[in-house]
């Protein structure tokens, strides 16, 4: 199934010059990547602090597309420039948690939402990410399967934050946004168990 995680590829290529100067400059993947939580996590506690200032939630859009950048970059900087590590591949999930939870969970504070479907979208995309991780486990590699990735929840999270700050969210959908997102994220799952399976078969 489809997801922009298949964007990548183009998006890594428009990166390079940069991971390639970071490289030389010393950078590390690890460093990129404890970058990447700890800009997510101020950005969650900013929103968290001031739930009911909308222009806060402008920081959302800008903070995800800099957090996917520096996921793309600190997966460049391991694979391309020899700093693959045991502890980047630990860091990399880790870190990956941290920041889906710090740039969720302050949704909860809106009363547009809730907060029991924040809740509930926050545990299913973890369980997405932990089946994509449960592939490596059973030797099929890291699944991507969507249709609800963490680019798309990327997506998903930018525009509902820049419809927050514009003040739209009428009652009748902005009540089942965050619960249709939890039910996209289990089939996910779902998805990822099942083509980690087919690939373990084959």
């Amino acid at each position: 199934m489809p997801t922009l995680y298949a964007l990548k590829p183009a998006f890594q290529s428009t990166l390079r010059p940069l991971v390639d100067m970071l490289a030389a400059n010393g950078a590390t993947a690890n460093q990129v990547t404890f970058a990447a939580a700890l800009l997510s996590v101020a950005a969650g506690a900013a929103i968290a602090a001031f739930p009911t200032i909308g222009w806060v939630f402008l920081l959302l859009p800008a903070v995800l597309f800099i957090r996917m950048a520096l996921n793309a970059i600190d997966g460049m900087l391991a694979r391309e420039h020899g700093q693959a590590s045991r502890l980047g591949m630990y860091l990399n999930e880790l870190c990956d948690v941290v920041s889906d939870l710090a740039l969720i969970l302050p949704f909860a504070l809106v009363a547009a939402f809730p907060a029991w479907g924040v809740a509930a979208f926050a545990i299913a995309a973890i369980l997405a990410e932990f089946a994509g991780v449960l592939s490596v486990a059973a030797g099929s590699g890291r699944n991507y399967a969507g249709p609800f990735g963490k680019s798309d929840r990327a997506l998903a999270l930018g525009v509902i934050a820049v419809a927050v700050a514009a003040g739209f969210a009428p009652p009748l959908i902005a009540s089942w946004i965050f619960p249709a997102m939890a039910l996209l994220s289990l089939v996910t799952v779902v998805n990822r168990v099942r083509a980690g399976l087919a690939a373990g078969a084959a």
